[in-house]
């Protein structure tokens, strides 16, 4: 099998925030570096999605970043690392969403990688008690699943998340599904 090479980007600045490199030629690079990993052969890039952090990372839409990769290489696999899933970062019908787009958009080269966030800059910002960060992603990932392999969608209804039954579109190019990780400690 081998060993597999991998990029993994935050999109970062460094500091001080004199204009020695801005936000659009940090995403630039970034793109231009992912687009050489394509062609020399590295197997993925994933994008981590944080909020509030300056400097650590200016990626707080890898959704639209991974599109763009997408567009721009051949074979490398693009995916999340990771798509914050508790309901105030992003509602699951939107995840789900998204990641059926992104899927078909890079024509099945779709890695969906899911976690919680643990920084209170970015769990409270959104008004997330960091004890329910956990029982958020645990809930709503197995109906994510559910609305990619069930049309329509029959609904749900729990402690922190709940939505009346409704076609989920579009279903992704994977099947059943973009292969799933989960970032933990």
């Amino acid at each position: 099998m081998g060993i597999k090479f991998g990029l993994v980007y935050e999109i970062c600045r460094p500091e001080p925030f004199d204009g020695f490199l801005s936000e659009a030629d940090a995403y630039w690079q970034a793109l231009e570096q992912i687009r050489l990993a394509d062609e020399l052969g590295f197997e993925y890039v994933w994008e981590v999605e944080h909020h509030f952090l300056e400097g650590y990372s200016i990626s707080s839409a890898p959704e639209v970043f991974l599109s763009a990769v997408a567009q721009h290489t051949r074979r490398i696999r693009v995916g999340n690392g990771v798509r914050l899933l508790p309901p105030p970062f992003n509602h699951p019908a939107r995840s789900a969403e998204m990641a059926a787009v992104l899927d078909i958009m890079s024509k099945g080269r779709y890695d969906f990688g899911v976690g919680r966030s643990i920084t209170e800059a970015e769990l409270g910002g959104f008004g997330i008690d960091p004890a329910d960060s956990r029982p958020m992603l645990d809930e709503v990932l197995p109906e994510i699943v559910r609305m990619w392999t069930e049309n329509p969608y029959p609904g749900f209804t729990g402690k922190y998340f709940s939505m009346p039954a409704r076609p989920v579109l579009p279903k992704p190019h994977q099947t059943p599904h973009p292969p799933i990780w989960m970032a933990c400690t």
